[in-house]
């Protein structure tokens, strides 16, 4: 039976993420082409990409324009979370906490700073999220990318840099999956989230700084406590 992309990107995502961390792919080497990855592991073009980008939104490599992909010091960064596979839901909720802390005045800021081209990049990120979802995708790199949109539109380079160090599996549905027993509910659930980034936006194009950290408030909290109710729900001894 062949295997759905996602489960295939993660796979090769993992795989390149081991030989960077284990020393067999050296700080500032080049990654091998995406046609050499997709002959060397036997998976479409497609797959190598969504792997090469959760890599870089991860931090674990760098993109230089028409050069390629960069392996990056893995230990530079001086603040790292956990890899997905080894993320519990106790550590997610300590991290979904740690982000509501700082994104939250991240949006205020964004409201108040973001320039025309910075608005345009929160907006684009916001589609594309609409897009992935409509091929049915869960949106987990579209989403990161979304929210490192608006920190970058504070103005501030340490609000993308923190969320550079945490690395796209900040976004709890990549390293836990939520008992939902149909597609039909996992599509209801990630639309719930869509029209909470569409308020988001909204508040920050509209220039109004209390309403864009509300926003992002309820956000934030709503997916800590869909969490919380399933960490309860793991201690019932349910799935």
């Amino acid at each position: 039976m062949k295997q759905p992309e996602k489960n295939l990107a993660e796979q090769v995502m993992v795989r390149l993420s081991g030989d960077i961390r284990g020393g067999r792919l050296a700080p500032g080497t080049r990654l091998p082409t995406e046609q050499m990855l997709t002959t060397e592991l036997g998976v479409s073009r497609t797959v190598v990409r969504e792997a090469v980008a959760a890599l870089r939104a991860d931090g674990l490599i760098v993109t230089r324009r028409g050069s390629g992909a960069y392996v990056a010091d893995p230990s530079a960064g001086p603040f790292r979370i956990v890899p997905p596979q080894a993320t519990s839901l106790s550590d997610i909720l300590n991290v979904m906490e740690l982000r509501l802390a700082v994104e939250v005045q991240a949006a205020g800021l964004a409201a108040e700073r973001a320039d025309r081209k910075q608005l345009g990049s929160i907006r684009a990120a916001w589609r594309a999220i609409d897009a992935a979802l409509k091929r049915g995708e869960g949106a987990v790199v579209e989403d990161f990318a979304f929210h490192r949109a608006i920190a970058e539109a504070t103005g501030n380079d340490q609000f993308p840099g923190f969320l550079a160090y945490l690395g796209s599996h900040v976004i709890p549905r990549q390293s836990v999956r939520l008992d939902m027993d149909t597609p039909a509910e996992r599509r209801l659930y990630l639309e719930r989230i869509q029209a909470e980034h569409t308020r988001i936006v909204t508040a920050i194009a509209d220039r109004e700084p209390g309403e864009a950290r509300r926003a992002m408030r309820d956000h934030l909290t709503r997916s800590l406590d869909r969490y919380r109710t399933l960490a309860g729900g793991n201690r019932n001894g349910r799935r």
